[in-house]
């Protein structure tokens, strides 16, 4: 030990020195790094063979409308015959493949959801083949779909939050409503959380984005929880007339209440008419 102590003491004024104790502190801090820093995410849905498989069904089923490389096609006049993918995330492909609004069946100012017509593996092939060509939106986590445990304080502050941004457009019980140009808010009924959650953070369509530093993942969970609760709730008064709101109460109302009453009271007094008639000839 005190050889080792006075071998280094005698060579610690070396030229070479400084170089070998700077390569000594790096190899050193490499291997820390190396032992405790946080392991990179590496799903199944990103590995190699998914983005190849994601390649082969994006050229036979999207190529033709968004381009090989999922540049976007733009027709002769200037228009835009199928968008850029390029950065829109995984969330988006999983979102729009997943609810069966693409592909298209024609063209159309919205895209209407309808049977899948990819399988849960095909879309996330093609979600991980899109996400591979530039960052976007990924698929949110379970953790930010679950609902079922969240108090009632929460689930109440969710309804604010879609209450303020989301009712203009999809009611407030998430029945859907008519938008200008043939467009519309779909019905939120029977939408599962995910698609959701990943409406709020790509925006498709006519549909405003609601990023994280919007609407936060927590307040996200929270306005899937209200709009599920809402659904879940009995109607208490009868028939809901389908939760569209006022005007459409008041249709029924004036069309199937006052309509009745007026024909009802149209009958009788037909009828009382007529009785009449027979009287007054059976006296004569």
């Amino acid at each position: 030990m005190r050889y080792l102590v006075r071998t280094l003491s005698t060579r610690r004024r070396h030229p070479l020195a400084g170089l070998f104790v700077l390569i000594g502190g790096l190899v050193i801090a490499g291997a820390l790094y190396s032992a405790f820093a946080p392991k990179a995410a590496t799903a199944e849905e990103t590995s190699s063979r998914d983005v190849e498989a994601g390649r082969d069904l994006f050229l036979i089923g999207c190529a033709s409308c968004h381009g090989l490389n999922a540049e976007g096609i733009v027709t002769v006049s200037g228009g835009n015959y199928g968008p850029s993918l390029i950065g829109v995330g995984a969330a988006s492909v999983d979102f729009q493949v997943g609810t069966g609004r693409m592909p298209m069946a024609q063209a159309a100012p919205q895209a209407p959801r309808k049977t899948p017509e990819y399988t849960e593996e095909e879309t996330r092939q093609l979600a991980a083949y899109i996400a591979s060509l530039g960052p976007g939106p990924a698929i949110p986590s379970e953790e930010f779909l679950e609902y079922e445990d969240l108090s009632a304080e929460e689930i109440s502050e969710g309804g604010e939050f879609f209450r303020t941004n989301c009712t203009a457009c999809h009611n407030s019980v998430g029945a859907g409503g008519a938008l200008p140009s043939g467009r519309y808010a779909p019905s939120l009924y029977d939408v599962t959380p995910k698609h959701i959650y990943e409406a709020m953070q790509i925006g498709p369509q006519q549909m405003p984005v609601f990023g994280d530093d919007v609407i936060s993942p927590e307040d996200k969970r929270a306005i899937i929880g209200y709009i599920k609760a809402v659904q879940e709730q009995p109607n208490y008064g009868g028939f809901g007339g389908g939760g569209l709101g006022p005007v459409a109460d008041g249709v029924w109302v004036w069309v199937i209440g006052i309509g009745g009453l007026v024909g009802f009271a149209i009958w009788i007094a037909a009828h009382g008419t007529r009785s009449t008639k027979k009287v007054k000839g059976a006296e004569q």
